[in-house]
């Protein structure tokens, strides 16, 4: 028997959680922020709080039409307003909820299909509760990610700046100083004036060029051809190829969790996290597993046809079929690579910080030393 709602414990639960939200990390706030390129967005962060509240709502026995009611009741921007609303009237005429989200864009078919599972088999508040772990662990890798990569961010575009600002204000100065006193520069010296020379003559045109290159890559990046060269590039890179494989087969074997223990059969679960996942070399991949499964080749056999699994994931995947327990086995694996992509982040952030630095220093050094020879030579020939 379900107990009663208690608006109270609701009010209490929602207050600590906002609580424990703002105090992660107040100082670097802006981290925290969803970046998104569209102002209707449904945000991951947006969508977490939304099945999170939901869930407790249907769990504490209240009906979804209250439910959307009272979130609806907290929501600040109109847009997401409306489409709550939007969502809620469609219940209201008779619609499912899955169905309901299906109509809206906002809302992936992984969402609806999962939701719809959990309607069938009336496991709706435990697939609401899985989906959102599943945005708050996105949410959590992205904000890993940015905090790991801020710093040495901001000290590489120092470093920049104070190269531009040392090659058109600082260099010139001693140039003009060189030619009055004429004689042959050392090659370093010389070197230094003809980039900053180069700079000065060209450096617009290099400007519009590097912000046509990235318009070029924005316009490309849906590509067959750029996703492709995108991926096997970034996959050879040390140290972040192997970061890039782990997020994404961390968003794989979550997806699998979520769909193989809401019941989906394994053959659609692909389908769904094919389409799901933008990435090509999984893309690639799962259209052949598809094809494997389907003729009935074992999960593990196809997965081990391709690099981009690891031998120790197929091993627990083919531990998982023999004892039909394949989500356990895609959770654990989830959380493995979950705990080894916050080492890898804390630790790029801990290698690239100081060698951003000293990245710094010897480029400063090198022309301030390249400035300062002929001077140092001009007094030791008096």
């Amino acid at each position: 028997m379900n107990k009663g709602f208690d608006i109270s414990t609701l009010k209490k639960e929602t207050t600590v959680r906002a609580a424990s939200d703002k105090s992660e990390g107040r100082a670097f706030d802006f981290l925290n922020k969803d970046i998104s390129l569209g102002g209707d967005s449904f945000s991951d962060k947006k969508r977490e709080s939304f099945y999170h509240e939901l869930a407790i709502l249907l769990n504490a026995g209240v009906d979804i039409k209250t439910s959307f009611e009272l979130i609806l009741s907290e929501q600040k921007s109109p847009k997401d307003k409306a489409l709550l609303e939007r969502i809620m009237n469609s219940i209201i005429n008779g619609s499912t909820f899955s169905n309901a989200l299906a109509n809206e864009k906002q809302f992936s078919m992984y969402e609806h299909v999962s939701i719809q599972i959990g309607e069938e088999t009336g496991k709706l508040v435990i697939v609401l509760e899985q989906l959102a772990t599943y945005y708050k662990d996105q949410i959590t890798q992205k904000r890993q990610i940015v905090s790991s990569l801020t710093y040495p961010g901001i000290v590489l575009c120092t470093s920049f700046g104070a190269i531009f600002f040392m090659l058109n204000f600082v260099v010139p100065m001693f140039s003009d100083i060189f030619k009055r006193f004429g004689g042959k520069l050392p090659a370093i010296t010389q070197f230094i004036i003809n980039a900053a020379d180069f700079m000065h003559r060209y450096g617009l045109i290099l400007l519009g060029l590097v912000a046509f290159l990235i318009w070029l890559i924005y316009q490309q990046r849906q590509k067959l051809w750029f996703r492709i060269f995108a991926s096997k590039l970034l996959l050879r890179v040390p140290f972040v190829g192997d970061l890039i494989r782990k997020i994404y087969l961390i968003r794989f074997c979550t997806s699998m969790t979520l769909l193989i223990g809401s019941k989906v059969p394994i053959l659609r679960a692909i389908q769904l996290v094919k389409k799901m996942i933008n990435y090509y070399p999984l893309e690639e991949s799962l259209d052949q597993i598809e094809k494997d499964v389907l003729i009935g080749i074992p999960l593990h056999e196809s997965l081990a046809k391709f690099d981009f699994y690891p031998k120790k994931m197929i091993y627990l995947i083919k531990v998982g079929e023999e004892v039909n327990q394949l989500d356990h086995f895609f959770d654990k694996t989830s959380q493995q690579y979950n705990e080894e992509v916050k080492h890898l982040t804390s630790i790029m952030g801990s290698m690239v910080e100081p060698f951003m630095i000293i990245f710094l220093g010897l480029i400063v050094g090198f022309i301030l030393i390249a400035m300062y020879l002929p001077l140092f030579q001009l007094s030791s020939s008096f």
